[in-house]
């Protein structure tokens, strides 16, 4: 078991150095690997890597199965467990790839909730704009839905990476990956405000940081604390719907093309390496005019 673990330790390192992939994406393959590996040698006794077969996999998927995992999820443990077996293959530490004919369980495509421009407004004009934090929410709120930036990236962003007189934000997502996003005239606005107004008074006498989105301590704002602040934002506006940071992401992504804009566009402001993750927009997007349609036409 001990080569299994050194050859998952390879590969991730594998991963962080040469795709670039972040942290939370590796802890997700460190977790899908190590509990694979713990059943492949505990439960079915393989002795090595190389004694590996597909009956093997399949029935450590089977366990996942019943044990009441998703299909999401068990694909999510293929998806895992193949690139891991592709990289022992290239590496030469095997001689086969158990996963080649491995099928992908159907998933049920779920789309995502998004929010009415009514729930938008409301949901912005909840923070209290009399206040450094309301100042500030209210522009981190319109930067989510102004751009669809990520959470991670919103808290990422440093001072440098604003440019106002310009109009734009230059955002790093996933991997590292660079890209520019335009700014729109409402999220200039109360982005410059915060800056004129709020965030010297957060800053306060803490020490200085460069990020752009800091707590009352001066401290760059946490993921977490984005979520509670959202989620206390959402009540006080009285919205009803689950709501999570990705929701705004959506949301702008939804309106965009809802409104006519080209799906490539969308794909470049959201950071989608491929086209098939942003289409699934479009299909929301009819979805809501077949709602539209039934609620409204007569006929219907």
């Amino acid at each position: 078991m001990k080569e299994a673990k050194e050859a998952i330790l390879d590969y991730l390192h594998f991963l962080q150095v040469e795709r670039q992939l972040s942290a939370n994406t590796l802890s997700s393959y460190r977790r899908d690997l190590e509990s694979y590996i713990e059943h492949i040698y505990k439960v079915q006794a393989i002795q090595s890597l190389k004694d590996i077969n597909r009956s093997h996999i399949l029935i450590h998927l089977e366990t996942l199965r019943s044990e009441g995992i998703s299909a999401r999820t068990v694909a999510r443990h293929i998806s895992s467990i193949r690139s891991f077996h592709q990289f022992l293959l290239r590496e030469k530490m095997t001689d086969t790839d158990p996963t080649v004919h491995l099928e992908m369980p159907q998933i049920e495509q779920k789309l995502p909730k998004v929010l009415s421009i009514d729930e938008i407004d409301a949901l912005i004009s909840a923070p209290n704009p009399e206040k450094p934090q309301g100042v500030r929410d209210i522009a981190m709120l319109e930067l989510l839905y102004g751009t669809g930036m990520r959470i991670s990236e919103l808290i990422g962003l440093n001072l440098d990476d604003v440019h106002l007189t310009m109009g734009f934000v230059r955002v790093f997502g996933k991997g590292g990956k660079e890209r520019i996003v335009p700014l729109g005239k409402s999220a200039i606005n109360t982005l410059d405000r915060y800056l004129q107004n709020a965030r010297s008074k957060l800053q306060g006498k803490y020490p200085k940081t460069d990020a752009f989105f800091i707590n009352q301590r001066g401290k760059r704002l946490t993921r977490q604390g984005c979520w509670k602040l959202l989620k206390e934002h959402a009540k006080n506006a009285h919205i009803e719907k689950e709501i999570t940071p990705h929701t705004l992401r959506h949301s702008f992504a939804t309106h965009l093309i809802e409104n006519g804009a080209d799906l490539r566009a969308v794909q470049e402001m959201l950071g989608h390496a491929d086209i098939s993750t942003t289409q699934i927009y479009t299909h929301i997007s009819k979805t809501r005019l077949s709602e539209v349609y039934k609620q409204f036409h007569p006929r219907a």
